[in-house]
């Protein structure tokens, strides 16, 4: 492959071997196999396994170096593999890693033969010194092709280290470093975990945590780069002395202040003493991890420092767990005493719908500002070509953009770009984010701007302000409903934000929003608080008006603060609308400055039983519309009898005006077969023959009475649409119920649930079937 620098091609995935002549023995020798015949220059020792059966006659032997004329140690370590060339290993500290750690374990030397610009050093000898490295090469194998010790060469698959941005091969050198002893302090940031001081989130990373610090290396702090910290440490030379000297150390925050340390420690004027600062910079690391006492004020004892610090959460990526939160830890105990945080939690990776990491170039990367402002395919591919990708990469990379976005990315926003992200499930899972997830939080977005616009038209041009919320007494069945999934929302908020479970906020918000203010509340207040199409307003009782209205104004405003975190623009465009109507008491300029909603402070808006009891009420009101809908009845409004128990007949008295309004039904009469017990305005008799029927649960139905002159053909076709739905569903649910897998134990309370769905369904095909028996028969009759 081609090298910067060469200009030739230099040869790569090859195996050379060649042999030391073994000191004492004329014939003996000792084969070895290196890809890097150019360092056995600075090779110091020959490595085997101890228990390999061919060398162990040279355990503790030498080796005459054919070139060097040094005496090369035959020494054993269980770190050579028996079975990787010739099963005996050259080692050369300075220029490879496993062999550096052989060097500290066998007190062996560490010659350097290449320099630092890629050239052979002067150890080597004239005929190599100043001699490019991989040109160093050849001319090695040529002599040792000539002194009759070269052994031959294969094909050998290798990693090969190239620098990202010149291209080069990266060659281990041996070079100075400041290093950072860790082994205390790890362990104290183990003991801080296991004693509960700090908690990581999720707590499956504390095994990670515990690997990672058990297992610590000192650490090395010196970088070689242009930009960074500028390490404070001076070398200092006194005079008269000589270059073999031990290197002598200094500290200090300027050249000034390390001049006047080196004269107190060494007994000498400053002026006499020669100095240089250390050239390296501090890893960005060790910088990041003086974060969160040093952007604060550290060393001094600011006002700040004592009042932000300790901090109380760090949220980061699970992959800085190591590199940059242990090491926050660490140096946040050792220089300050103090953890630098009591929380640490850890997000999920943002990956691409399919569940692949975003890469350049698969194509897949989704920038945050194309999914906010929008971008057109073309521009896509533009900046795919603006990259550094290869030609044929690009290629890969702008099919799959045409396949994933052929019409662009649509603008999405900022906010629907937040909520959608913060909606995926965050601890110990990825994300796997698309751009149609966000364009669902748009359209939310939209359903919001609806919302408000129905809100301030409920409240009229008048800017008279509404009652507080303290003061804000529900009067109707609605009214305490929605109040009370205010409260249940607000305090399912509560206890996801303690467990840092997002995307269960966004849910419960999302829900209550749509589901149930919009789906339910709005729609049942629209013919109680608008005008209907002729303009006369509907009657209302004034007093109960006043108080919906002010309901309203209260949830649409404590959801809006509720959103702010995750959807901070759009909550205050909104929020700022409703100001003329706030309570005097909660004049403030921002939502932003706005106290977050609580629970304890909607107590008195919780009505559990008003709740409970709404359940079977939309459980009546899903089987109406769809009884509606099966019989081709989506304009009329059809009377309706509701068979059920006492206790239920009185919840649907309860709730009678959001009954008939959201059903869309002119009237319903309520029928109980067990007369004991039954309120006074139900009816005695029973429905009429010949009803359509839909079951409610085991105990409610409903009846449906068709009037004359409806088209029966349209009537059997939707009823024959319903059998085919209700078919399936049977199906799967008496196949679950059967569970052919003996080995899977189903759940009693499952099991349960099942057998009740099955019965539902059977019943329910019974009566879809019964009705179409009845309509044939008076079709034949007709």
């Amino acid at each position: 492959m081609s090298v910067p620098g060469y200009e030739n091609q230099v040869e790569f995935g090859t195996m050379f071997t060649f042999a030391y002549p073994v000191e004492g023995h004329a014939d003996g020798e000792v084969a070895v196999s290196t890809t890097r015949p150019e360092t056995m220059l600075g090779d110091v020792a020959i490595a085997v396994h101890p228990d390999d059966p061919r060398y162990q006659a040279l355990h503790g032997r030498r080796c005459r170096h054919p070139f060097t004329n040094r005496l090369l140690p035959i020494i054993t370590d269980s770190v050579v593999d028996m079975e990787l060339g010739t099963g005996a290993v050259k080692v050369t500290p300075a220029h490879d890693f496993v062999d550096f750690h052989l060097s500290q374990r066998h007190s062996l030397p560490r010659p350097s033969v290449i320099g630092g610009d890629g050239t052979m050093e002067p150890l080597c000898g004239a005929w190599l010194e100043g001699v490019k490295r991989f040109d160093a090469r050849q001319l090695v194998v040529d002599a040792l092709v000539e002194k009759k010790l070269f052994r031959g060469k294969k094909n050998h698959a290798m990693s090969l280290p190239i620098c990202s941005r010149s291209g080069d091969i990266i060659e281990p050198l041996l070079k100075k470093q400041w290093f950072v002893r860790c082994n205390t302090m790890a362990q104290k940031a183990i003991q801080a975990v296991e004693d509960g001081q700090l908690e990581i989130i999720p707590h499956h990373y504390t095994k990670t945590w515990k690997n990672w610090l058990s297992n610590i290396s000192d650490w090395c702090i010196s970088r070689q780069l242009l930009w960074g910290h500028r390490i404070p440490a001076y070398q200092v030379e006194l005079p008269d002395s000589t270059p073999k000297e031990q290197e002598l150390w200094v500290w200090g925050r300027s050249e000034a202040e390390a001049r006047q340390r080196a004269a107190v420690k060494y007994g000498l004027n400053p002026e006499d003493i020669t100095m240089r600062q250390d050239p390296d910079v501090l890893d960005t690391w060790f910088s990041s991890a003086l974060f969160p006492f040093a952007m604060l004020g550290w060393p001094e004892k600011t006002s700040d420092l004592q009042h932000f610090y300790p901090n109380s959460v760090l949220e980061t990526g699970s992959d800085l767990i190591f590199f940059w939160v242990a090491r926050m830890v660490m140096l946040g105990s050792e220089l300050t005493g103090q953890l630098p945080f009591k929380q640490v939690l850890f997000h999920s990776l943002v990956r691409d719908k399919y569940g692949r990491k975003m890469s350049k170039s698969l194509g897949n990367v989704i920038d945050p500002l194309d999914v906010i402002h929008g971008v057109s395919l073309k521009r896509l591919e533009e900046k795919v070509k603006e990259g550094n990708l290869d030609p044929r990469e690009q290629l890969v990379a702008m099919e799959a953009q045409r396949k994933d976005y052929p019409n662009g990315i649509p603008p999405c926003g900022t906010d629907a770009l937040r909520f959608a992200l913060c909606s995926h499930r965050m601890q110990g899972e990825d994300i796997s984010l698309s751009v149609s997830q966000v364009l669902s939080c748009r359209h939310f977005c939209n359903k919001m701007w609806q919302t408000l616009r129905f809100t301030l038209g409920v409240l009229g041009d008048k800017t008279m302000p509404v009652e507080t919320l303290e003061k804000t007494a529900p009067l109707g069945s609605m009214e305490r409903w929605i109040c009370s999934r205010l409260y249940s929302t607000v305090l399912q908020c509560e206890e996801a934000f303690e467990a840092y479970e997002l995307h269960l906020v966004t849910s419960a918000l999302y829900s209550f929003w749509v589901h149930n203010l919009c789906d339910v509340y709005l729609e049942y207040i629209k013919p109680v608080l608008l005008k209907d199409d002729g303009g006369a307003e509907v009657p209302a009782d004034r007093s109960s008006k006043q108080v919906a209205s002010a309901v309203l104004y209260h949830c649409v405003s404590s959801s809006l603060a509720l959103l702010s975190p995750f959807m901070p623009f759009i909550t205050e465009e909104l929020w700022q609308r409703l100001q003329p109507f706030r309570p005097e008491a909660q004049a403030q300029a921002s939502l932003c400055l706005q106290p977050y909603p609580t629970s304890r402070h909607l107590t008195h808006w919780y009505f559990p039983e008003v709740e409970r009891d709404f359940l079977l009420v939309q459980d009546i009101i899903r089987t109406a519309r769809s009884l509606r809908a099966q019989c081709g009845l989506t304009k009329e409004k059809p009377v309706m009898w509701a068979v059920c128990s006492p206790s239920q007949a009185q919840t649907l008295l309860r709730f009678d005006s959001a009954l008939l309004t959201l059903s869309r039904i002119s009237s319903l009469q309520i029928y109980c077969p067990d007369q004991g017990g039954s309120p006074p305005s139900v009816h005695s008799t029973p429905p009429p023959t010949g009803c359509f029927i839909g079951v409610v649960d085991h105990t409610c139905q409903l009846h449906l009475h068709i009037r004359s002159g409806v088209d029966t053909d349209k009537q059997i076709q939707h009823l024959s649409q319903r059998r085919e739905k209700l078919l399936p569903k049977l199906e799967e649910n008496l196949g679950r119920l059967q569970c052919p897998n003996s080995r899977t134990k189903i759940p009693a309370h499952i099991r349960e649930q099942l057998q009740s769905k099955v019965s539902a369904l059977k019943e329910e095909l019974k009566t879809v079937e019964d009705q179409i028996k009845v309509l044939q028969e008076k079709q034949s009759a007709g």
